[in-house]
């Protein structure tokens, strides 16, 4: 090969410039400032979803155990949250493994004497420290109640109910 074929090799194989390089790796510096926090919220949201889930099965538990029960959730086997597990294995009673828990089970305003059932709040508390209750009154009407620990989660408006 003589030098004026390796010349026009040499300028036929030409690279990028720093300039170049440095406005690419600018580029993808922004978009990862945008996109990062919006991954990293996801978790928050999922920890929430899976509290109300826990929640829900919660409620479906002091249902089933009121029922058996004669309609009395203040029976002693239904009124805090390990006895809940009797009738749902899944429920988690305490923190722990990442997962959310079941923080308190409050019968509320029972008296069995007339058969009146009363009712009752469930409470769970997800990872991100946010609390969901589901409260039953004695007319039957449900309410979702959520309260944060102070961040942002977006499994709790700022409303307060879900």
């Amino acid at each position: 090969m003589d030098d004026q074929t390796s010349q026009r090799r040499l300028m036929d194989e030409r690279g990028f410039t720093l300039i170049e390089l440095l406005v690419v790796i600018l580029i993808i510096g922004i978009l990862a400032a945008i996109a990062i926090p919006s991954f990293l919220n996801q978790k928050g949201k999922a920890s929430d979803a899976g509290a109300k889930e826990l929640a829900h099965t919660a409620q479906v538990a002091i249902e089933t155990c009121a029922i058996d029960n004669n309609g009395v959730y203040a029976a002693a086997s239904c009124d805090t949250p390990t006895a809940l597990v009797a009738y749902e294995a899944t429920i988690q009673t305490s923190a722990g493994n990442g997962n959310a828990y079941v923080s308190g089970v409050t019968v509320i305003g029972t008296v069995s004497s007339v058969n009146v059932t009363g009712g009752y709040a469930v409470t769970t508390t997800s990872t991100t420290g946010d609390t969901f209750t589901i409260i039953r009154a004695n007319t039957g009407a449900l309410s979702r109640v959520c309260t944060t620990n102070g961040t942002v989660h977006t499994g709790c408006p700022a409303a307060g109910t879900w």
